[in-house]
C-alpha cells in the first residue's frame, strides 16, 4: 500500500493544503510532501497524528470499508494545538469536520491572548463565550463579547480575537466552510 498517495487523497478531499495539515499536526510542510510523495515514511505516532487531523485513525485509514460515522465525540478524540507566542489554544472538538459544511473549535486564550489575523474569505463565523470575555476585531471595527453572549459576523473582511487582559476567555467557534 501506498500510504503517500492515500494520505494526499483524504488531505485533499478535506480541503486542506499540505501547509495547512502541517500546521495541525504540528509538522513541517516539507515532510507532509516527502510523506505524500513516499520518499519517507512517517512514525506510528506520526501518522497516528496525521490522520487524526485528517478526521480519521488507523483502523479506517487501513480499512477497505467505512463503518458507521461517529455522532458523539470525547476528549480523547479532540486534537489541539497549544499557541505559546499568542497564548491561546485550539481544540477540534469535531475531529473530521473538515469534511462537513462547518467546523467547531473550542479557543482557550490566556489573558492576553489572541488567534491570528484571518484574512477575508467566504464564508460565516459564530462564536459563544463560555468564560471570561473577548475582542471581536473585524475590519476596522471592534466588538466585545463576554460570558454568555455569542457572536455571528459573515468573513468578507480581517477579523481575529483578542481576549480580557485579566480573565481569559474560552469559547465555541464554528466556522463554514471549515477554516480553521
Amino acid at each position: 500500500m501506498q500510504i503517500g498517495n492515500k494520505l494526499r487523497e483524504l488531505r485533499i478531499a478535506k480541503n486542506l493544503t499540505q501547509e495547512e495539515l502541517a500546521d495541525r499536526a504540528e509538522l513541517s510542510k516539507g515532510f507532509i510532501s516527502q510523506v505524500e510523495r513516499d520518499l519517507t515514511s512517517p512514525s506510528i505516532a506520526t501518522l497516528v497524528d496525521i490522520l487524526q487531523c485528517l478526521g480519521t485513525d488507523l483502523k479506517d485509514f487501513f480499512s477497505d470499508t467505512s463503518g458507521d460515522e461517529q455522532i458523539v465525540f470525547h476528549d480523547s478524540d479532540y486534537f489541539e494545538k497549544i499557541d505559546t507566542d499568542l497564548k491561546n489554544k485550539i481544540e477540534w472538538i469535531i475531529p473530521n469536520a473538515q469534511k462537513n459544511m462547518m467546523e467547531p473549535i473550542r479557543l482557550t486564550l490566556e489573558p492576553g491572548g489572541s488567534t491570528y489575523p484571518d484574512n477575508p474569505h467566504e464564508g460565516e463565523e459564530f462564536g459563544y463565550v463560555l468564560q471570561g470575555s473577548i475582542t471581536i476585531h473585524l475590519g476596522k471595527k471592534i466588538y466585545k463579547a463576554k460570558k454568555g453572549e455569542s457572536f455571528y459576523f459573515t468573513s468578507g473582511s480581517q477579523h481575529y480575537i483578542t481576549a480580557n487582559g485579566k480573565t481569559g476567555a474560552v469559547l465555541i467557534w464554528i466556522s463554514t466552510p471549515p477554516s480553521f
